[in-house]
């Protein structure tokens, strides 16, 4: 049983906008699936139809194999949501918002537990969340999340307001919540972190599902180029890459040497023709990152794929 399929959903707001359009989607269980998108692709219209917040136009959506509109008791019950900008209780402390979820969900939980696998520290817990930092904020509220050890994370850009330190951390954790069996299904703008983590990606653009597939699988679905740049002890007058099946640019800048691929393949043959003109004394290879691979499926310009959410579909209380 997957985790997540939808099969040809669709919603629209009014006559005019079509926010997601004939989405089929499958994310299996126990995979870290990273959902990616633009501004205004779809994504948290998605994710608000797979917790019954706002309800499709057409199509159907299931969730651990219940459907998404007829089982949503069923559902809240095996899933933890991290909603982008999620709301807490100011007058209350970081303790008392894992009790009340613990609560809700009458679950057996013991909330000092789950605040040290979050990193929230043990006197931050007691304070209220009215004074809380941004940082601290996304900690409590993905910890709220884990309240029940649910099959299914929905986590909505989890690494928000963290530092380094604590997006390694919410990196560690997320993985030990799949090794545990757990599905986690996110979305984010930081996409070397959904490269570090991901078993596979979706990436949505005008409401459309575009891609799907591993980030080695997405390299090749887009001919993804790959560099090799060799540092020489000297770049001979006469050496030229150009002809070579496979380059599709190259060229010296100092002790360098840099070609740029579109066969993988052609890597060697070039590391050949540099070795038989000069002496190599250093070699870097690189694939295409997944930014790179971003703007090519949804043709956005490089500033979309890391920039700031927009809600694409009206705001949902959560």
């Amino acid at each position: 049983m997957s985790a997540i399929d939808t099969h040809d959903l669709t919603k629209r707001f009014g006559d005019d906008v079509l926010a997601v359009d004939s989405l089929d989607l499958t994310v299996e269980t126990g995979e870290i699936f990273g959902f990616l998108g633009p501004n205004g692709a779809g994504k948290s219209t998605t994710i608000n139809v797979l917790l019954d917040f706002i309800r499709p136009t057409e199509g159907s959506a299931e969730v651990l194999g219940h459907d998404a509109q007829r089982e949503t008791q069923a559902i809240r019950e095996r899933v933890g949501v991290l909603p982008e900008g999620a709301t807490l209780y100011d007058r209350l402390t970081g303790r008392e918002h894992v009790a009340w979820v613990a609560e809700t969900k009458d679950a057996d939980a013991d909330p000092d537990a789950i605040l040290d696998r979050v990193g929230l520290d043990r006197q931050d817990r007691k304070r209220r969340a009215g004074g809380y930092s941004k940082g601290m904020s996304q900690r409590l509220a993905l910890g709220m999340a884990l309240v029940g050890e649910p099959d299914l994370l929905i986590l909505d850009e989890p690494s928000s307001g963290l530092d380094p330190n604590g997006i390694q951390e919410m990196r560690d954790l997320l993985r030990e919540e799949a090794e545990r069996g757990t599905t986690v299904f996110f979305s984010s703008h930081i996409l070397p972190q959904v490269e570090a983590i991901c078993d596979r990606v979706g990436i949505m653009s005008d409401g459309r599902l575009v891609a799907e597939d591993t980030i080695a699988g997405l390299r090749e679905g887009a001919g993804g180029t790959s560099q090799i740049t060799a540092t020489v002890d000297r770049v001979p007058a006469d050496l030229d890459l150009g002809a070579l099946a496979g380059v599709e640019r190259w060229s010296a800048d100092g002790n360098a040497v840099t070609a740029v691929c579109s066969d993988p393949g052609a890597k060697i043959d070039v590391l050949k023709r540099v070795d038989e003109a000069a002496t190599i004394l250093d070699i870097q290879s690189a694939e295409a990152s997944l930014e790179d691979l971003f703007n090519r499926y949804t043709d956005a310009d490089p500033g979309d794929a890391t920039g700031g959410e927009t809600d694409d579909s009206p705001e949902v209380a959560v």
